[in-house]
């Protein structure tokens, strides 16, 4: 593998993951008035309405973070990406923050520095605060403007010494398992209807790129889930192109190119064109402001039929491929293309791309050895990271790395039966355990340099 200096090996964490929380602390998983008001986080009503516990004990961050980064700069990485929960910074999702949340990332960052660890801070990761859901979420316009407030607070206080932040985590999962699916927090079932929460995360976006520049922010990018979508037959072409379309390009070409693609457009103007009035006059100049970086999460190919399921397709796993105990497909060459393709598609106007790997979930527990074996994850990042270089010797711009997750914690809708952490986490003690593929990795890193 071949990877050029200055090259970022990083590893992240998303907040309700990982945090917990507690009424005295404002957690981002507390679920209570916190420090500042509020109702906690989307996610905790959308768990309890199911009866699972949700992210209030996670791995217990909230008050264990110097050991965990003390693992990070064990670990050898250069850089962190950690979340900043939103409604730990607002519980009420606007107005004055609460005091001690900001305090939390403020400590964050400057133990970050002093261990030789560069921060990386995202906005959002998913856990939008309960109180904006409440008055419409994502699908409300004024969402977008809160969270420009939102992150001139946060810019304020950290871009001082922050090496990037990162704006959205994922907008399509948010939008697509969210919104449309109903798998994820808030648990909507909109079909088209959908569209405006994918609309107003984007503008959130832009608004909050302008934002985060006004404060000193040195680097501004966004990161997306992305994934090639691949044709089941020949018969599927078609399937698969509005598939690609619906995951990659309706949440990067409004970014990169200033409108949404074409295919879209046509899908929305003859089936649902009300949905279209979310869209006003100045929006795509204000989501298209310059970036600094694109951040791709990567977890496998889309395997796409036409017929059934959402707008007539069938989005399914790449059959006969070693599985995740998710069940995802393993199939890193699908990276490559995904690496190589937005390159090819956004040509001069594609920036510097950030890859995140590492959701190979797993149920590995410790041995009575006390050790963690993860022979499939080392294998699932070894593969990755070669899939990464081979994409950086075809051309594309890739300059870093993040792996996911540097903690087991909560699972979003697996709850707490997957992990996915390079350290492990007993969910009774919160003992952390460094797994096998954390030794790898660091030994790798070492050999890096």
């Amino acid at each position: 593998m071949t990877f050029p200096a200055g090259f970022v090996w990083g590893a992240s964490t998303a907040a309700y993951q990982i945090e917990g929380g507690s009424e005295a602390g404002g957690g981002a998983g507390s679920g209570s008035a916190g420090s500042g008001g509020g109702r906690g986080s989307v996610w905790d009503l959308f768990s309890w309405a199911r009866g699972v516990p949700g992210g209030e004990a996670a791995s217990g961050h909230e008050t264990l973070w110097p050991r965990d980064l003390d693992l990070l700069r064990d670990l050898g990485v250069g850089a962190y990406r950690f979340s900043v929960a939103w409604s730990r910074v607002q519980p009420g999702g606007r107005g004055r923050p609460s005091v001690p949340g900001l305090a939390f990332y403020d400590r964050l960052t400057d133990e970050l520095l002093g261990r030789g660890v560069q921060p990386w801070a995202a906005l959002h990761h998913w856990d939008l605060p309960q109180a904006l859901q409440d008055a419409g979420g994502w699908l409300a316009r004024d969402t977008a403007y809160r969270f420009e407030e939102y992150a001139s607070l946060v810019g304020e206080r950290l871009a001082d010494r922050a090496a990037a932040f990162v704006t959205l985590t994922d907008p399509f999962t948010v939008a697509a398992q969210g919104h449309v699916l109903g798998t994820h927090a808030p648990g909507l079932r909109l079909g088209l209807g959908a569209f405006p929460a994918a609309h107003h995360q984007l503008l959130a976006h832009g608004l909050a790129v302008r934002a985060l520049r006004e404060a000193g922010a040195r680097q501004v990018g966004v990161a997306n889930g992305y994934a090639p979508a691949w044709p089941a037959t020949d018969r599927d072409e078609r399937a698969a192109t509005l598939m690609g379309a619906l995951r990659a390009d309706l949440f990067t070409d409004p970014l990169l190119r200033g409108e949404y693609p074409a295919t879209l457009l046509d899908l929305l103007s003859g089936r649902a064109p009300q949905v279209l009035e979310a869209v006003q006059a100045g929006d795509h100049a204000v989501m298209a402001a310059p970036l600094d970086f694109l951040g791709v999460h990567y977890t496998q190919p889309d395997w796409v039929r036409a017929g059934g399921g959402l707008l007539g397709l069938t989005v399914g796993h790449v059959p006969d491929r070693e599985r995740t105990a998710s069940g995802a497909a393993v199939v890193p060459e699908g990276l490559t293309q995904t690496l190589t393709g937005l390159k090819a598609r956004y040509s001069d106007t594609c920036p510097p791309l950030i890859v995140t790997v590492g959701y190979a979930a797993a149920t590995d527990t410790p041995d009575d050895e006390g050790r963690v074996r993860d022979d499939a994850r080392i294998r699932y990042l070894d593969r990755h990271l070669e899939a990464a270089s081979d994409a950086l010797t075809q051309g594309a711009p890739v300059r870093g790395v993040f792996v996911h997750s540097l903690l087991d914690g909560f699972e979003w809708d697996a709850g707490y039966s997957l992990r996915t952490g390079l350290v492990h986490v007993d969910a009774g003690t919160l003992e952390r355990t460094p797994r096998d593929s954390y030794r790898w990795l660091r030994d790798r890193l070492r050999t890096q340099g």
